[in-house]
């Protein structure tokens, strides 16, 4: 046999070398840098150029865009490669990564996952960086990866350096709440403004909590829900109650930020605050004082007076009910009381809310009446608009005089060395810069009237024209805001006389609006309360409803 065959021989005979098997790892530090630029891309470009002029064969690839603070195994990417190499432990791979910082950016886990990947008799190489098993190639490697430790600590702290600076300045730099969105500011960087129409829906929302329309968080939650532009956060459309409990107790919709936990105090903000800071503050009162009953949906949607009508004999709020019969199931209230005489005694739904509706239809005023009220509003807004001057003085005052109490407390930590006594100085620090926020908004914007008189009038005359038309629409906020401004009590309903006189609220009072109420003149120039005969005359206080809610307190 000649040398060519033999030749020929040797090379078929003779095992084909297989390819290394290699995985690529690449990682961005956020979903930002995902979406905005090609940093995965790149990586994963350079990587396969690599793979191929070692002849490698590159199987998977593991992208991550998450920082992790260090730790891979907070890393979903990593830890897919790692299970990876678990999966497939009868092979041995090489691990490729772009740089050294994208293996790990801190030293202890540096270390760590070398440690990991030597346990998988995984190879790992690198880009721009050449792994040595020698001392000084150890040493060099150390180095490296705590330079990426440092490096990765000084962009942090920069980072929460510049934040706090921010914040310090009324610049809100965290996600923008819901109701809000980020626009370029002209002093630079971006700042807050209103997104409607989110910002108007929670907006209703802070308000109608603090007046009182929505009694708990649940209630805000389910109005949120009634709107599909609020991101909802279940599948089912439903808004979680901690959604809603962390929108109130959110001062950034007052317009004022804080930073506890950098020590910033709280403060003005840049952006346009959706509520007063005044409304705030009596949401957090709310909140602290608790809820006087939890919202069942099921049992409030259906009976609208649950809650407001009493048992006309114990006194006790009804409950409410759903019967059921042969064919369907039948409303009902009920006293739940065992002691009193009405105790379990069904009244018909369509009886008690029909007497009710009776009730309002008798509330509309006289058309002479309605005319005179008219004036007398008027009246009570000239009134109220000249007193303005003097309470803007009042609160000037009060402003110079925290001011004075503050630096009065300064001067008194200086002196001080004691730690509890600077704590309990700065405590009453604390509580005095709130009462000075309150009353500088106050001087701001509380003695400016959200709208013009004719305005206003138009929403309250509207209303006290005929109350029974909110209550018809069927709107479960708007029939309990008619039981709040109509009505000072609750109502008393006997399940055989029916319901009790009511105590209605002053508009209405001084209307007469009810059959069989007396009526008296009222004096030519307005309407007073007298102490003895038009003698030490005293005006009247007319806030109510739309008309008081704009005037200052």
């Amino acid at each position: 046999m000649n040398d060519l065959a033999i030749s020929q021989t040797q090379e078929t005979s003779s095992p084909t070398k297989q390819p290394q098997k290699a995985v690529i790892y690449c990682r961005v530090s956020s979903k930002k840098q995902t979406e905005a630029g090609s940093g995965l891309e790149s990586q994963e470009h350079r990587c396969r150029e690599y793979a191929n002029r070692h002849g490698y064969d590159v199987e998977a690839v593991f992208p991550d865009d998450v920082s992790g603070g260090g730790d891979f195994m907070k890393r979903p990417g990593m830890v897919a490669l790692l299970a990876y190499l678990n999966a497939q432990s009868a092979h041995q791979y090489v691990v490729i990564f772009d740089d050294l910082k994208r293996f790990a950016r801190d030293t202890e886990f540096h270390i760590k996952l070398r440690r990991e990947f030597i346990l998988r008799k995984a190879k790992v190489e690198c880009l721009n960086f050449k792994f040595d098993d020698t001392p000084e190639g150890k040493f060099i490697e150390t180095i490296f990866a705590a330079h990426g430790a440092l490096e990765r600590e000084q962009n942090g702290r920069q980072v929460v350096q510049k934040m706090k600076a921010r914040i310090e300045q009324g610049y809100w730099c965290f996600q923008a709440p819901v109701g809000y969105r980020y626009t370029k500011s002209k002093r630079g960087g971006k700042e807050l403004i209103r997104n409607e129409p989110m910002a108007s829906i929670v907006q209703e929302a802070l308000e109608g909590f603090a007046s009182g329309r929505f009694d708990t968080q649940t209630e805000v939650a389910r109005f949120l829900e009634t709107h599909s532009e609020f991101p909802n956060d279940l599948p089912n459309g439903k808004v979680r109650v901690w959604k809603a409990t962390r929108i109130l107790t959110s001062p950034v919709y007052a317009g004022y930020i804080s930073a506890p936990k950098w020590n910033v105090s709280l403060r003005k903000a840049q952006h346009e605050g959706l509520i007063s800071y005044k409304t705030f503050l009596k949401i957090q009162e709310r909140l602290k004082a608790g809820a006087l009953a939890p919202a069942r949906k099921d049992i409030n949607l259906d009976f609208p007076l649950r809650g407001f009508v009493t048992c006309g004999d114990c006194g006790t709020p009804l409950r409410s009910c759903w019967s059921k019969g042969k064919c369907k199931k039948y409303p009902y209230y009920l006293c739940s009381t065992k002691d009193c005489a009405s105790y379990g005694k069904s009244i018909r739904r369509a009886d008690i809310e029909g007497e009710f509706e009776a009730l309002l239809k008798r509330m509309r005023p006289s058309a002479s009446l309605f005319k005179l009220l008219g004036a007398m509003l008027e009246g009570a807004w000239k009134q109220q608009l000249a007193q303005m001057n003097d309470w803007r003085k009042d609160v000037r005052k009060d402003v110079l005089k925290i001011e004075k109490q503050i630096d009065q407390f300064l001067d008194r930590i200086v002196e001080t060395s004691s730690r509890i006594t600077i704590k309990a100085y700065e405590r009453k620090i604390a509580s005095l810069e709130n009462e000075k926020l309150l009353a500088s908004e106050k001087l701001e914007n509380s003695f400016k009237p959200k709208a013009t008189y004719g305005q206003m009038l138009e929403l309250s005359m509207r209303f006290l024209a005929n109350p029974c038309k909110l209550w018809e629409s069927g709107n479960i906020n708007l029939q309990k805001l008619v039981l709040r401004l109509a009505f000072s009590e609750r109502l008393a309903y006997h399940r055989i006389e029916g319901y009790r006189t009511p105590k209605t609220t002053l508009p209405f009072k001084v209307l007469g609006g009810f059959e069989g109420d007396s009526k008296a003149m009222v004096h030519p120039a307005r309407f007073e309360l007298t102490t003895s005969a038009f003698g030490g005359q005293r005006s009247i206080q007319l806030s109510y409803g739309c008309i008081g809610a704009n005037f200052c307190g």
